[in-house]
């Protein structure tokens, strides 16, 4: 499903969704068509603002599926920040919090299913960041040999998809979401 309300072709929309979502209501960012999780929608235009602006740097993490046996070495490099290409310009990534997650997450399954490939094993890892470059995730999984096979958001600061199934809706009064967001 695109993280928008207009039609694209023949691609599922949040416009499918069985809700009836205010005609000024908008997601706040974007996740790409091959990305799935959690995605806040308002009509808040001071919330949408501090959730977009880079300066106030709020915490998005990622369970993120990768190719390979992931390795501490790895991890620490993702922790620490890695140079990756934003607008064809080498961009070095800020400081990110990634550790292996072991046992992999309790999550609906994916549709369409990734690849799989018997003989190459796959791990997972929780990545969180304070900003958000297109297809960073990727890109930063990429430059320490592990590309990213699934690509999940499950955290916006305190706000989780715990217990959520795909096309969900939940709302939040605004007291919730000032909390959960620490703003």
């Amino acid at each position: 499903m695109l993280s928008q309300f207009s039609k694209e072709g023949d691609k599922l929309t949040l416009a499918d969704l069985e809700f009836g979502f205010a005609s000024d209501v908008y997601p706040v960012g974007r996740l790409d068509a091959d990305s799935e999780g959690l995605l806040l929608l308002t009509n808040d235009k001071q919330l949408n603002h501090r959730l977009l602006n880079p300066k106030f740097r709020h915490k998005r993490t990622y369970y993120v599926q990768v190719e390979g046996s992931l390795t501490n070495e790895a991890c620490q490099k993702l922790s620490q920040g890695v140079t990756i290409s934003v607008d064809g310009k080498p961009y070095h990534s800020l400081p990110a919090n990634a550790r292996l997650l072991m046992p992999e997450p309790d999550l609906p399954a994916r549709m369409p299913p990734i690849r799989y490939r018997a003989s190459i094993p796959t791990s997972w890892l929780a990545v969180t960041l304070h900003e958000g470059k297109n297809r960073q995730v990727r890109k930063m999984t990429a430059a320490v040999g592990f590309p990213t096979l699934r690509l999940v958001r499950w955290a916006i600061e305190t706000i989780t998809a715990k217990g959520m199934i795909p096309g969900e809706v939940r709302e939040l009064t605004r007291a919730e979401l000032v909390r959960a967001l620490k703003l």
